[in-house]
């Protein structure tokens, strides 16, 4: 039994979408999951994950998790599902601009920093609280529709069970304040190889997996 047909139906009994993380893998080894079932595939980098939609199925669900600079969203415009990590104001408004001139919707997350990290990216709740109204009325083709984090690489469980309960505090207080009758703001993305259980024990909707399915 592969890795994948062992943890799948756990995720997907909890409500919860299982988006492989494919940087670095091969396309024999992104085929494999994908003829199991796997449709949804995670991208950290904007080269790698143009080079890989060129080649494989049409069908597979495209999702960029990874940091995003705003001079590369142009190459994935015309074909990226769900935009994981806006982390500026200057991205979400880079993302309407290229789904405007490719004339398609774009989902995006904001991503928040939850993790006692430096090197993590993410927009804090303030600045959300106070500066995202006057971009959400420039949006046509680009819609939020939830929240992502990375908790801190640690294994202190309980630290990364807190970190995740904050961004599930985040996402219930972005939705009260701008979304309170948008079913569509409704996603939570947390979790990883190695947290991902914890991740939906508190409210993740969807999981990002890599070195464990491959």
């Amino acid at each position: 039994m592969s890795v994948l047909s062992e943890i799948k139906p756990f995720i997907e009994d909890a409500n919860c979408k299982l988006v492989a993380v494919s940087k670095t893998r091969s396309l024999e080894e992104i085929m494999a999951l994908y003829d199991e079932g796997q449709k949804f595939f995670g991208e950290n980098r904007v080269q790698e994950l143009v080079e890989k939609q060129k080649l494989l199925p049409e069908d597979i669900e495209w999702h960029l998790i990874g940091h995003l600079q705003s001079n590369k969203l142009k190459y994935i415009a015309h074909f990226v599902h769900t935009i994981h990590s806006i982390d500026s104001l200057k991205i979400l408004a880079e993302v309407e601009k290229q789904a405007q001139a490719k004339d398609r919707e774009i989902k995006v997350l904001l991503q928040l920093k939850i993790a006692k990290e430096d090197t993590k990216f993410g927009f804090d709740l303030k600045t959300i609280l106070d500066k995202l109204e006057p971009e959400l009325a420039k949006l046509e083709k680009v819609k939020i529709v939830g929240v992502m984090g990375m908790a801190t690489f640690t294994e202190d469980m309980d630290q990364v069970r807190n970190e995740f309960k904050s961004l599930k505090s985040h996402f219930e207080n972005i939705k009260t304040t701008f979304f309170p009758n948008d079913d569509s703001f409704s996603e939570i993305s947390m979790g990883m190889s190695g947290d991902y259980k914890v991740a939906i024990e508190e409210g993740s909707t969807m999981v990002r997996i890599g070195s464990l399915l491959f």
